[in-house]
C-alpha cells in the first residue's frame, strides 16, 4: 500500500467555532398538563386525608346490597359506601367491604352494631318503609367502646334500642312467651317506658329468657321486689271463680306487652341485668312469693272431666297449689282405671309466717304431710262454677274415712282421696234406682186396678146411700127444725118483758141472796166463836 502525499489545500480550510448550549426555556404548553397533575395529585391528597378506616361486616343475605351504590348512614348521615360484596370462605354469609370516612372513625369500634335496613312487617309495627324508593342502606349503632375493631357480625333485625339511650337492662324468665315479640314494649302505670330486645329458650328448655330495657328515668322504679307479668291481648279466664276479663291498653292488645308493679313500700333499686320472673297475669304476680313446691300425686277414680291443667288445689278455701298433670293409668290389682293428677302444693302456705316453721327440709316437709294424712287429710274434686263445669281440688280433713298407708319414700308422695260429693250423690242415685227396679210394679198395678174396681163399688153404695138420705131423712130432719124453732119462739115469748114467770124468777133469786147472806154471817160468827157449837151462843139459856 503506498502512501497518498498529503493535499496542500487541507491546510486553508478555516477551524470550527465552539459555543456553549443555550439554556432550555420550557413552553407554555407544558403549563396545562403541569397544572392538571397538581390538582389530580391535590385531590388524591385531599381523598386520602378524607378516607376512613376500611371494615368488613358478614351478614346472612346480601339481598338489596349492591356495590358502589349502597351507602351506610348514622342517624340518616352518610358515613361510609359499600365497596365490594363477596361469599365467605365458607359459603355460609356475605362479606361486605365498607369505606368509612373520616368522621366516622369512631363508628369502627367493638360494640358497633350494623344491619341491613329495608322494609319490615313484624309483630312490633312496621319499619323501613323509607327504603322502597331509595333502596336498601345499612345502618349503624354507635358503640362506645375503646377497643378498635374492623370486622363485625351483622344483625338480622334492626336493634330495638340505640346503644346511645340512657336506661337499663333486665332479664325475665318466663314458662310461656305468649304474644310477645321483639319490641313490645314494657309498661308501667299503662305508660310505654322500655321495650323487649331478645328472647331465647332456656338451656333446659323449661323456661324462656327476655331481656328487656327501661328508659331512664323509668328505670329507676324498678326494684329488687318488683314484679312482672304478662300484659298482652285479652285476658279472658272462665275458670272455677268464674269469668274474668282483664284487658290493658290497646297497643297490648294488637301487639302484646309486659307491665310491672312494685308492692309494698320502699325499697332497694335493682341493679342492670337482674333477673325477674314473668308472670301469667297480674293477680298471679301480685302473690306473696313462696317457697319450693312439693309435687303430689293424686289418684281418682272417677271421671276428671271438667279438671284442668292450671286448676288451683283448696284448702279450706285457701289456694295451697296449682294442677300440673292429668293422666290415666289402669292399675291391675283393681282391674280398673284410675286418673293420675300431678299438683305442685306449697307447704308454706300451709304453715305459719315465722321463719321457724318455713323449713326447707325434704324430711320435715313429708313428716308434716303424713301426719296431715293420718289426721284424715284427703283430695277431692269439688265444682267451681255450675256456670262453666269447671272443677278444682279440695283439700280437706275427713276423720270417719277409714285409715290408709301412706308411703313416705314414694317419689312424689301420694295423698288418698275420696269421692266428691256429686259421685256420692250418684252413687245414692243409683242404689235407689237399682232398689225401685226391683219393685214388682207389674203386681202392684193389678192390685191397684182390684183397689180401684173396688173403691168405685163403694161410691156407688155411697151414692145410693146419699140418695136414700136425701128422698127419706131430709123431711123428718125439716119437720124438727121447725117444731124446734116454734118451741124457741115460745121460750123468748115467755121471757120478754114482766112476765110472771120472769117476777118469779126475779123473787127467787132475791131469796137464794137472803140465804146466802145468812149463811155468810153464821159462817163468820162460828169463825169467831167456835165453842158456840157446843155451849150455845152467850146471853143465851142453856
Amino acid at each position: 500500500m503506498t502512501d497518498v502525499p498529503p493535499d496542500p489545500s487541507f491546510h486553508a480550510l478555516p477551524e470550527p467555532v465552539i459555543e456553549p448550549p443555550r439554556r432550555w426555556r420550557p413552553s407554555m404548553v407544558w403549563a396545562i398538563p403541569l397544572l392538571a397533575a397538581l390538582i389530580g395529585l391535590s385531590l388524591v391528597v385531599q381523598v386520602l386525608w378524607q378516607r376512613g378506616p376500611t371494615i368488613t361486616v358478614s351478614f346472612s343475605s346480601a339481598e338489596g346490597i349492591e356495590p358502589g351504590k349502597t351507602k351506610v348512614k348514622f342517624k340518616d348521615v352518610d358515613v361510609g359506601d359499600v365497596k365490594t360484596v363477596r361469599l365467605a370462605q365458607d359459603r355460609s354469609r356475605a362479606v361486605v367491604t365498607i369505606e368509612l370516612v373520616k368522621d366516622a372513625r369512631q363508628l369502627a369500634v367493638a360494640d358497633s352494631r350494623f344491619w341491613v335496613v329495608r322494609p319490615r312487617f313484624a309483630g312490633s309495627g312496621i319499619s323501613g318503609l323509607g327504603t322502597l324508593l331509595s333502596g336498601s342502606y345499612i345502618g349503624v349503632d354507635a358503640g362506645h367502646s375503646s377497643d378498635d375493631r374492623f370486622d363485625f357480625v351483622g344483625l338480622d333485625d334492626p336493634p330495638v334500642v340505640a346503644s346511645d339511650i340512657p336506661g337499663r337492662r333486665f332479664r325475665l324468665l318466663a314458662e310461656d312467651i305468649g304474644s310477645l315479640d321483639i319490641g313490645s314494649p314494657v309498661y308501667f302505670r299503662r305508660i310505654e317506658v322500655g321495650h323487649v330486645e331478645s328472647f331465647a329458650l332456656e338451656p333446659d328448655g323449661h323456661r324462656i329468657a327476655l331481656q328487656i330495657f327501661v328508659k331512664s328515668p323509668y328505670d329507676h322504679f324498678i326494684m329488687a321486689d318488683s314484679r312482672f307479668w304478662h300484659a298482652s291481648g285479652v285476658d279472658l279466664r272462665m275458670d272455677s271463680a268464674g269469668v274474668r276479663l282483664e284487658t290493658q291498653s290497646l297497643a297490648a292488645i294488637l301487639m302484646g306487652g309486659i307491665a310491672f308493679e312494685t308492692p309494698g313500700g320502699p325499697a332497694a333499686a335493682a341493679a342492670d341485668g337482674t333477673e325477674f320472673s314473668l308472670a301469667t297475669n297480674h293477680a298471679e304476680a301480685m302473690k306473696t312469693p313462696d317457697g319450693a313446691p312439693e309435687t303430689v300425686v293424686l289418684r281418682f277414680r272417677q271421671s276428671v272431666r271438667g279438671l284442668a291443667v292450671g286448676a288451683p288445689v283448696d284448702f279450706r278455701g285457701i289456694e295451697i297449689g296449682v294442677v300440673r298433670f292429668i293422666g290415666l293409668k289402669f292399675d291391675p290389682d283393681s282391674d280398673d282405671f284410675s286418673a293420675p293428677v300431678t299438683v305442685d302444693i306449697y307447704p308454706d302456705r300451709l304453715a305459719s309466717q315465722d321463719a321457724a316453721s318455713k323449713s326447707s327440709d325434704h324430711a320435715v316437709r313429708v313428716a308434716r304431710v303424713a301426719d296431715l294424712v293420718h289426721r284424715g287429710l284427703r283430695a277431692q274434686l269439688r265444682t267451681g262454677s255450675l256456670l262453666t263445669g269447671q272443677l278444682y281440688v279440695a283439700m280437706d280433713f275427713f276423720p270417719e274415712t277409714p285409715p290408709v298407708r301412706f308411703d313416705s319414700r314414694a317419689q312424689p308422695l301420694e295423698i288418698p282421696t275420696v269421692p266428691s260429693d256429686m259421685e256420692e250423690l250418684q252413687q245414692q242415685v243409683q242404689s235407689i234406682l237399682r232398689k225401685l227396679d226391683k219393685i214388682p210394679f207389674d203386681t202392684l198395678g193389678q192390685d191397684v186396678h182390684r183397689a180401684l174396681v173396688s173403691l168405685d163399688v163403694g161410691l156407688r153404695r155411697i151414692d145410693t146411700l146419699v140418695r136414700r138420705t136425701d128422698s127419706d131423712l131430709l123431711p123428718e130432719i125439716r119437720d124438727s127444725l121447725q117444731d124446734m124453732r116454734r118451741t124457741m119462739e115460745a121460750t123468748q115469748a115467755s121471757l120478754a118483758g114482766d112476765s110472771p114467770l120472769q117476777q118469779d124468777t126475779r123473787q127467787a133469786l132475791r131469796g137464794v141472796a137472803e140465804a146466802t147472806r145468812s149463811l155468810k154471817a153464821l159462817s163468820d160468827s162460828l169463825n169467831r166463836h167456835p165453842e158456840s157449837l157446843v155451849r150455845g151462843k152467850k146471853g143465851t139459856d142453856q
